[in-house]
């Protein structure tokens, strides 16, 4: 990977200074010499510049706007993807950002929120402003991650856009990722998501670089270095299993048998029961990675069910 994303930040207060908490989830600048971008769902201006300058002291070059998050809890508040109906309340927020954004600023967005024709509305507003560079994720909130991506309209936008744009959708395997680019020849920069957690060597085998020849044992030590991670950081909470097992919802997938995969895990009550389930895992089934995946299948966080 080039660039890395943090998970979404919120409510930053008014306090003088970032949180101890806040600091600590925001991490570092660079992770294993990959610039690290932070991200900010808001729709109020004064928090995105504070959280902005925040960003700066601590050594970020760019803050990332999401206007792409579907989730309807987030959307009915006007927030993420759900402000992509209201180009004059982005306008206006962009407006007051201005000359006071004390670093790059890049958006990310959705084709819509109930219709890929909001994107009209919104590209002038986009092109009108300084953004460092625009990633589009090929559907609408509505959608949110189910349904084909609209390659067509993503391609419209992108035609128009006097920003850098981004291409983000259901980029799972090499073959997928080999289809897309021949849609999109203009299109040089692409963000993926689901796919990298589920294949954490897609990234390498798209663009041409070595992989292990053993991936198996080397998922295996990161998942191991990954689960005692947590475990200190969350002082053994058993919290540690909830967010671990939400991971292997993508990581099963690489596996070849991904529903019994992930049964293995996802109804582990126990540090001890986690380990001995992990254990079968990596003795019984094969990894396959995305190589085996077909073109267009389907992602389902909810592999277990």
């Amino acid at each position: 990977m080039d660039k890395l994303f943090t998970p979404f930040f919120t409510n930053i207060s008014n306090d003088s200074k970032l949180p101890p908490r806040k600091q600590k989830e925001l991490g570092n600048p660079c992770e294993n010499s990959i610039e690290v971008v932070p991200q900010i769902l808001s729709k109020d201006a004064g928090e995105i510049i504070r959280f902005a300058r925040f960003c700066r002291e601590l050594g970020f070059s760019e803050l990332n706007w999401n206007l792409g998050c579907p989730y309807p809890q987030v959307a009915n508040k006007k927030r993420g993807s759900g402000m992509l109906p209201y180009p004059a309340l982005i306008e206006q927020i962009m407006q007051q950002l201005g000359a006071e954004m004390p670093v790059r600023f890049s958006v990310k967005c959705r084709l819509g929120y109930f219709s890929p024709d909001e994107i009209a509305e919104l590209i002038p507003i986009f092109n009108h402003h300084t953004i460092s560079e625009v990633t589009i994720h090929a559907r609408i909130g509505k959608q949110l991650y189910s349904g084909e991506t609209d390659i067509l309209s993503f391609r419209n936008a992108a035609s128009i856009l006097m920003t850098p744009v981004v291409y983000n959708g259901d980029i799972f395997s090499l073959d997928g990722f080999l289809q897309i680019q021949d849609q999109l020849p203009s299109i040089h920069t692409w963000m993926i998501g689901r796919g990298l957690l589920a294949d954490p060597f897609l990234p390498s085998l798209i663009k041409g670089l070595s992989v292990p020849a053993d991936q198996k044992s080397v998922v295996k030590k990161f998942i191991s270095d990954l689960y005692y991670v947590y475990r200190r950081q969350l002082n053994d909470s058993l919290a540690v299993l909830g967010i671990l097992k939400e991971y292997w919802q993508y990581l099963a997938l690489s596996f070849s048998d991904p529903h019994k995969v992930f049964r293995c895990l996802k109804k582990v009550k126990s540090f001890d029961e986690y380990e001995d389930a992990v254990r079968l895992v990596f003795d019984e089934y094969e990894w396959i990675g995305s190589a085996g995946r077909l073109f267009g299948e389907d992602i389902n966080p909810q592999v277990g069910k």
